[in-house]
């Protein structure tokens, strides 16, 4: 993907991609949240719908591993939905699912490192070893001594 133009507003997911704007749809319905005498009349609440399955911006790589990664977000169809109403606006609401849409998306495309293996040391074990044979004498030393019958 060619990095972003000034045409176009391109979101970037991973260090070398980048989802056009355009791929993104948001609609807008009544909240739930905050908006006091408002909250009857205004369309606030924004919904973030995204077709990974359909997007020329991903690999065939990147989008079986999002819908892998986040099968629990995506449809059926393929589609990515989110949905914000945490604020009285709109574009407070679609400026945090922006946000949330980059983070979940890079987080799932991120690979994650192996661990590598490692030995522990001879020097700490045998200071493990070290360290229970002098409290086994402190213990001991703490002991009535033994009577003679």
């Amino acid at each position: 993907m060619p990095p972003p133009s000034k045409k176009t507003e391109f979101l970037r997911v991973a260090p070398r991609t980048f989802v056009p704007i355009t791929e993104l749809r948001f609609t807008f319905d009544r909240s739930r949240g905050p908006g006091g005498q408002n909250v009857n009349k205004r369309s606030s609440r924004a919904t973030l719908w995204f077709d990974v399955l359909e997007s020329p911006s991903l690999t065939d790589h990147q989008k079986s591993r999002l819908q892998k990664r986040l099968e629990t977000r995506i449809n059926k169809e393929g589609i990515l939905r989110m949905v914000a109403s945490k604020f009285r606006t709109q574009a407070a609401n679609r400026r945090v699912l922006l946000e949330r849409f980059v983070d979940v998306v890079s987080e799932a495309l991120t690979e994650k490192t192996a661990r590598k293996k490692t030995r522990t040391p001879k020097s700490v074990k045998r200071k493990r070893a070290n360290e229970k044979r002098h409290k086994s004498r402190l213990k001991d030393s703490r002991k009535p001594p033994a009577r003679d019958d």
